[in-house]
């Protein structure tokens, strides 16, 4: 075999690996980016070295530098990113944080016999988003009295993202929603590509539909579409008391966002997959503004109407604005029109 014939012939590994290189490089930079402090010039310089190192390697395999080079090249390389995976292995998440007002206390719930006592359920009254008044409750429910669950989603990044929520219902007009979220510090504001790197731990909150659901419609402006959800009164009772474990644990064990493998949608599906195991994976739990269509595709929305019109009619924000002008219930207004309420819960 001829010197030329035996270049070309390992040209696809040498791609291989300058793929792969390039793709560590990027996510050893990024995650240098967002766990590094960020005021500190050493983080800049740890970057540009790390990123000066990996394309050193790129260009070593097009054949830009000798053997002997791109051996010593490649060494140092493997031995960076051993000791950049050591340092990622020591991040740990904690509770031990200056946190956002919003997110700074941790649900805490506890049953006895049918009663659920709730600490820290927020309700805050907010003008806007830097504009509010903290409010943590104590609250108990009667689970006899459960009766109901409600999907809601609130686009904020176009048609494909949405932060799910589930509000469940109880005799009487009680509602509690929760919500996983990101437990952000009080100089912290949301990344995605942040969540990726270990940026923010998670938190379940558990918020007055007022708090929770009426900010993202009323204050931040997005789009938010509210659905029944046909379960069991069983399964509606199993799922609730999942997000109590879910929220325990939690606080037993702190745990980091995850932008892609545990998310505010993410926690529905593993949740729900308690009750029904069967429950198929799908490109929808990822693009989580698509979420209310997969679970329509389940039967798990209102029987008797095309997804479009559970959409359509599901969609709150003119009627949340309007319950702001008249003074009527908040959680009343949102449902008038949206199939599978029952009379008794839009109108006193």
């Amino acid at each position: 075999m001829n010197r030329v014939a035996r270049k070309t012939r390992h040209i696809p590994a040498r791609l291989l690996i300058g793929f792969t290189v390039l793709l560590l490089t990027s996510w050893g930079a990024l995650a240098l980016w967002f766990q590094a402090s960020q005021h500190s010039v050493v983080r800049w310089v740890v970057i540009l070295v790390w990123s000066a190192l990996g394309v050193s390697v790129v260009l070593s395999l097009a054949g830009l530098f000798g053997r002997r080079r791109r051996n010593i090249t490649g060494f140092v390389f493997v031995l960076a990113t051993a000791c950049l995976l050591l340092w990622w292995g020591t991040l740990r998440p904690s509770h031990q944080r200056a946190w956002a007002d919003d997110v700074a206390q941790l649900l805490e719930a506890r049953v006895e016999g049918n009663h659920v006592h709730l600490k820290h359920v927020r309700n805050f009254e907010w003008r806007s988003e830097t504009d509010y008044t903290p409010r943590w409750e104590s609250r108990t429910y009667d689970l006899d009295h459960l009766r109901s669950a409600d999907l809601v989603l609130s686009y904020w990044m176009g048609p494909h993202i949405a932060h799910t929520l589930v509000s469940f219902g109880f005799d009487g007009g009680e509602r509690v929603v929760f919500s996983l979220e990101i437990r952000k510090e009080r100089h912290e504001s949301f990344s995605a590509v942040g969540g990726f790197f270990r940026q923010f731990e998670q938190v379940l909150v558990a918020a007055d539909e007022r708090d929770i659901v009426r900010t993202r419609s009323n204050t931040r402006g997005e789009d938010v579409y509210l659905y029944r959800l046909q379960m069991s009164q069983a399964n509606v009772r199993a799922l609730f008391l999942e997000y109590l474990l879910a929220a325990n644990e939690l606080q037993r064990t702190p745990r980091f966002y995850n932008t892609l493998t545990s998310n505010c949608t993410t926690i529905v599906f593993e949740l729900a997959r308690l009750i029904a195991p069967a429950l198929p994976m799908d490109y929808r739990l990822l693009l989580s503004g698509h979420f209310a269509e997969y679970v329509y595709d389940l039967h798990g929305l209102t029987p008797g109407h095309r997804y479009a019109e559970l959409q359509a009619r599901g969609h709150i924000n003119e009627r949340a604005l309007d319950s702001d002008a008249s003074g009527d219930d908040f959680s009343m207004s949102i449902r008038q029109g949206v199939p599978g309420i029952p009379i008794n819960e839009i109108h006193p």
